[in-house]
């Protein structure tokens, strides 16, 4: 069974799928594009939701206050750019982040966008709004906000609790949209009201009174929910989709697609996805932490890449490794650790298992997942 769902891809697959084309496919102006989706969003609330059923199609609705720069390849503090803000900077403490505002940007619904709009988005996530978010799964990533201010309508200041400079990274995330003051939560769920270049009416349309200028090239985005992925695949070998679902597509079946699609453009690149065991370190007998070391010493991670990727995976920490990523570590890195045993790395057991620090000992902190490796992740689209 399927479901059309129109409304915009998130910005960051959006932004993979064109940049994998040539440059007259990015230029050209209007047209729908058409995605296979692999789920039906629970909600339409980005505020409210924790996986990307929702965040992908709903991104294109809003607007951050800043975001990562959708034409470069790698995502870093270095790639951030304003998006609502014109700019920031912060107090020599490093313990206030002001940001002035865009003039001139209205709501979906024509009312204009203001600095209040910022602090109450905060209020809701902090919990200190009279409305109250059903669910809030990135409330503690704010938990060093005391609060937000404003000093007129078109600038605002975060007030932290202590420096915090990956605070930046947070805001730039798609998961950090901007929500307006005067409209509840709840229609937020089923019909929600964004600055963003595409508007949701019963599906999602080209925002005409778009801030950005020249933008959206598209007129929309139709994304079909097939939750199989065999018949997800085979709808895009038939033409039904411009672009897969970059998740759920192993090497073997890229092959596949590749035999009985020839003239699709197929690119296998890294992502932050890993494959993890996860236990309660609350429960015996999985409260002994000696026991969850032997358990992460017996996973094979160089098996898990070789079989189930062909090969094409990293092994690493909690982070997605260097080259393709910024903040993580590669093997290399973490052989360099104190305590690194390498009996242990002749049994290719390693991996956050071979060392003890207080940063990498799987036995140690809150968290009880044990990363094992990398998986790659496939986008497939169809040459025009």
């Amino acid at each position: 069974m399927k479901q059309d769902l129109r409304v915009l891809a998130a910005a960051g697959t959006l932004s993979l799928a064109l940049t994998a084309a040539d440059a007259a496919f990015a230029q050209k102006a209007g047209g729908i594009l058409k995605i296979s989706h692999f789920d039906s969003p629970a909600s339409m609330s980005i505020l409210e939701e924790s996986t990307a059923a929702a965040l992908r199609p709903m991104m294109g609705v809003f607007n951050n206050l800043v975001m990562y720069k959708q034409d470069v390849p790698q995502a870093s503090m270095r790639s951030i750019v304003p998006d609502l803000a014109t700019s920031w900077s912060e107090n020599e403490e490093g313990t206030e982040l002001t940001f002035p505002l865009r003039q001139g940007v209205k709501w979906h619904d024509g009312k204009p966008f203001t600095a209040g709009d910022v602090r109450c988005t905060w209020d809701l996530l902090s919990g200190k709004a009279s409305e109250k978010l059903r669910i809030n799964p990135r409330k503690s990533w704010f938990t060093n906000v005391e609060e937000v201010t404003t000093n007129g309508d078109y600038e605002v200041t975060f007030h932290l609790k202590r420096p915090q400079p990956a605070l930046l990274a947070l805001l730039a995330s798609g998961w950090s949209p901007i929500y307006p003051c005067d409209v509840s939560p709840r229609d937020m769920r089923s019909h929600p009201i964004g600055t963003g270049p595409f508007r949701f009416v019963e599906w999602v349309t080209r925002n005409p009174d778009y801030w950005k200028e020249g933008r959206p090239y598209l007129d929309g985005i139709e994304w079909t929910i097939i939750k199989d992925v065999g018949t997800r695949m085979l709808a895009f070998i038939a033409g039904k989709s411009d672009l897969y679902s970059p998740y759920g597509v192993t090497i073997p079946l890229l092959k596949d697609i590749k035999k009985q699609a020839p003239q699709a453009i197929c690119e296998v690149t890294a992502t932050n996805v890993n494959r993890t065991l996860i236990i309660n370190r609350d429960k015996p007998p999985f409260d002994n932490p000696d026991l969850r070391r032997a358990m992460s010493l017996t996973l094979d991670r160089k098996a898990f890449i070789d079989i189930i990727g062909e090969g094409q995976g990293d092994i690493g920490g909690t982070m997605l490794p260097p080259p393709e990523g910024v903040w993580g570590m590669s093997l290399d890195m973490l052989k360099t650790l104190p305590g690194y045993d390498p009996d242990v790395a002749k049994n290719r057991a390693m991996a956050r298992t071979s060392w003890r620090s207080s940063a990498t000992d799987p036995t140690s902190g809150s968290r009880s997942s044990f990363r094992r490796a990398t998986s790659p992740r496939i986008a497939i689209r169809r040459s025009s």
